[in-house]
């Protein structure tokens, strides 16, 4: 059967939108069969979701894509460069909500979809999770189980928010590095009354 015939309507005849339907979904067909044919020959022993992959790929490079054009349009207001206070303090904050997204015991109900909690983590009110599901599901629990993956998105959000609103930015990443801190005493705290046991 042709494109044409499956996309006949009652009285016999083809309309235009179906065609184009018919055609968007022989393509889409096409590339989830090159898809799955190439992470065969990458993987052949691992489920690897190259899929999913491409599809965080392509929300990324859109998300950074607005980004960008949002920053070219206010040209004045880019900075010549950034300050060495701003690095600790972007750096701590996107070290902190990585960490947050990723492990936190209360963000579980985020990652419940694409995770199964599987025990304790090593740092005090963090979990471990194993990813479940394939394609796009897998990709994404990989993303939000991974601090060092989810803090590629959140160093650009946190320089996209210091070019555009700096204060607020600045605020919000303060609060995070002041939470990074403290976890950092209370580590050290509870090692110090252990060493003295």
């Amino acid at each position: 059967m042709t494109d044409t015939e499956t996309v006949k309507t009652t009285t016999g005849r083809a309309t235009p939108g179906r065609r184009v339907r018919a055609t968007a979904e022989q393509r889409l067909g096409d590339a989830q069969r090159a898809v799955a044919e190439e992470t065969q020959r990458y993987a052949p022993a691992e489920d690897r979701p190259l899929g999913g992959y491409a599809t965080l790929l392509g929300v990324y490079a859109a998300c950074a894509g607005v980004m960008g054009a949002v920053l070219l349009r206010n040209r004045k207001r880019l900075p010549r460069s950034v300050g060495l206070g701003d690095i600790a303090l972007l750096s701590t904050a996107t070290f902190k909500l990585a960490r947050l997204v990723s492990r936190d015991a209360v963000m579980s109900p985020a990652r419940a979809p694409f995770t199964r909690y599987i025990g304790q983590g090593e740092a005090p009110a963090e979990v471990n999770e194993e990813v479940r599901g394939s394609g796009v599901r897998k990709a994404i629990g990989e993303l939000v189980t991974c601090p060092y993956c989810l803090g590629q998105w959140v160093a650009t959000g946190f320089i996209a928010g210091w070019i555009v609103a700096p204060r607020a930015t600045r605020v919000i990443a303060a609060t995070l590095t002041v939470a990074a801190t403290s976890d950092a005493m209370q580590l050290a705290y509870t090692a110090a009354v252990k060493g003295t046991h």
